[in-house]
């Protein structure tokens, strides 16, 4: 047999496994996705639908929450309070019906309109689950749903002092799984093992920056650079990428403050594509992209382009491919070039008094952006944004919309939803 047929056939053979692969597994496994981009490629999905209009299922959730759950196979796994307890729930994708669900330990309540217990998203590689909650408890829990560890880093390494709720999510580094916890009085990166919950390090990130500058809500993004995998993360008006192992810091980034301003608390999360950092920050008034392949202090040699016309203030951006999805807090959107920064679209959804607090999702040629007041708004943006519809599902909505084989996952406050491929 000709050598370029055997070649073609091993890669067929490649391919068809990792596809099997993703199907059976590793589906949604964080907030963001599976590469944490906020998108997934294929796939057709439905533009309407409704709390009694084109569903798959839909569940009642024993608690008020506002994480985005995490999907591996059959499981869908949601934190939400459980008669005031945290907790982790698991329920099949294929019909809504529980599995199980675990008692992490005391809850405690949200303070923002839009704020919860329960605001971190769970986390999965398919062997292990994480959560996180604004009590400070930390948690592993095996794929049956027993609790395998727990910690609860405000009474290991002080009180949390955000202004408002807890909103970073854990994330999984190697054999880690990792917190960053960024406020005034005490900001750290911590790493637990994830099979016993050992600590492994706890590496401090403390800066001095103006009023509320050193909160931040974001997530960390975990990639690898140059053959080492790095933790990312955003907040404390730096940027910067610490190595997974040991949590040194590698590089970061300054001088997303010009003018020292107070308040410039960072809440949107950045999202990384063609090896760019997007970072919106500002309060919604500026958007940079930072080269993440550097070393030491990068702020003069690594900083690709800076935006001082849009932003985002809560919503992280989505991103496919080099294009990144800017949805603005009053339903402006942007498509522009991860490594230009320049414009390639603007779009808007209708004008309304709710704000968008959840991020948006790309699946397939839609966007899809969920506002406050629980309306799902959806576009085409195959080239262009063309406005398709806006789907109100009857419940506030802060959770990001979970796109898989053509369905779509929502949670609200006190619903799960899974609507109907077309």
């Amino acid at each position: 047999m000709p050598r370029k047929i055997i070649l073609s056939l091993v890669s067929l053979t490649l391919s068809a496994s990792a596809f099997a692969k993703e199907k059976a597994g590793n589906r949604w496994p964080s907030w963001r996705g599976p590469d944490a981009k906020g998108s997934v490629t294929s796939g057709v999905y439905r533009a309407e639908f409704g709390p009694k209009k084109n569903l798959e299922w839909s569940v009642d959730l024993p608690g008020r929450g506002c994480s985005t759950p995490a999907v591996w196979g059959d499981n869908v796994f949601v934190t939400a309070p459980v008669e005031g307890k945290d907790a982790l729930l698991n329920y099949s994708w294929k019909t809504g019906d529980l599995h199980w669900k675990t008692i992490v330990g005391e809850g405690r309540k949200g303070k923002h309109r839009n704020g919860s217990s329960s605001n971190p998203s769970p986390v999965t590689d398919g062997e292990y689950i994480f959560s996180y909650f604004r009590s400070g408890n930390v948690a592993g829990f095996d794929m049956k749903g027993k609790l395998l560890w727990t910690h609860n880093l405000q009474k290991l390494f002080g009180k949390d002092t955000l202004y408002w709720d807890i909103g970073t999510s854990p994330v999984i580094a190697g054999d880690n799984v990792v917190v960053a916890v960024m406020h005034e009085g005490g900001s750290y990166l911590v790493a637990y093992s994830k099979k016993d919950g050992k600590q492994v390090y706890k590496a401090d990130r403390n800066y001095k920056c103006p009023v509320e500058g050193d909160h931040a809500y974001t997530t960390p993004i975990v990639r690898e650079v140059d053959g080492r995998q790095q933790i990312i993360v955003w907040g404390a008006e730096r940027l910067s990428g610490h190595d997974a192992k040991t949590g040194k810091l590698i590089w970061s980034s300054t001088g997303f403050n010009p003018k020292n301003k107070s308040y410039w608390v960072a809440v949107a999360s950045p999202v990384i594509t063609s090896g760019v950092a997007i970072v919106p920050h500002g309060r919604g008034s500026r958007t940079l992209g930072v080269k993440i392949d550097g070393k030491g202090d990068v702020s003069e040699t690594h900083v690709a382009w800076v935006r001082e016309d849009i932003g985002s203030f809560v919503p992280t951006p989505a991103a496919n491919g080099n294009k990144v999805y800017l949805l603005r807090d009053k339903g402006e959107v942007v498509c522009f070039d991860a490594k230009s920064g320049k414009t390639i679209w603007e779009g808007k959804f209708p004008k309304h008094r709710a704000k968008y607090y959840a991020s948006p999702v790309v699946a397939g040629d839609k966007l899809y952006a969920t506002r406050e007041d629980g309306v799902v708004l959806v576009a085409k943006i195959d080239g262009k944004f063309e406005f398709l519809a806006e789907n109100d599902m009857g419940e506030r909505m802060i959770a990001s919309p979970v796109p898989i084989d053509g369905k779509i996952l929502l949670r609200g406050e006190k619903s799960l939803f899974c609507v109907k491929s077309p």
